[in-house]
């Protein structure tokens, strides 16, 4: 009969998610993973697989980890306010490995190279875009905001900003903080 694991397969993720987003995919080694997870390399394939095949569920999670703060907040105090305080959230941004996006790095480091994980991370980020679209559009339905604008061209220069704010947010020369006001002011100007 086999052993059941002695581990949280959900913790697990959720650190190499943290390692990978700090570090990259090229900037974390097996060995990397093996001592952050305090697995020995059989259990780590046992549990995962692959390497790649752990960043893509760590890039799931991220991504669902992402839609679902940004729908509670926007069920929480509206789709507007959510799309208004979602770039301070991003710029203080405290509690995050880096401020920079996994998804964006992900793109950024793999898609040269044509892997099959840039393909996911774009995926991911298209599923990011769509959430922020459906925030516009109920933001247009409560009259927030004017019904003349397309969402879906709202959600792609919104996620654009977003990114921008995310990798800005990074340099010690840039005042992440205001730019994220200045995206919130663009909001109270549709």
């Amino acid at each position: 009969m086999p052993r059941k694991p002695e581990y949280d397969r959900d913790a697990l993720i959720l650190r190499a998610r943290d390692l990978f987003w700090r570090q990259g995919w090229a900037g974390t080694s097996l060995k990397d993973l093996e001592r952050e997870l305090k697995l020995k390399p059989g259990s780590f394939y046992a549990a995962f697989g692959s390497k790649d095949a752990l960043y893509a569920l760590a890039l799931e999670r991220y991504a669902a980890d992402g839609v679902t703060r940004m729908t509670a907040l926007a069920d929480d105090i509206g789709p507007k306010a959510a799309l208004q305080t979602q770039p301070r959230l991003v710029a203080e941004g405290a509690e995050m490995p880096t401020k920079a996006c996994m998804l964006a790095k992900t793109y950024a480091e793999l898609q040269a190279k044509d892997h099959e994980l840039a393909d996911r991370a774009c995926a991911h980020l298209a599923e990011m875009r769509a959430c922020f679209a459906e925030l516009f559009c109920r933001s247009q339905q409560a009259g927030e905001i004017g019904r003349t604008h397309d969402p879906d061209r709202l959600a792609a220069r919104y996620q654009s900003d977003l990114l921008g704010l995310r990798l800005s947010a990074e340099r010690n020369d840039v005042d992440a903080l205001a730019i994220a006001e200045d995206i919130a002011a663009d909001i109270d100007r549709l």
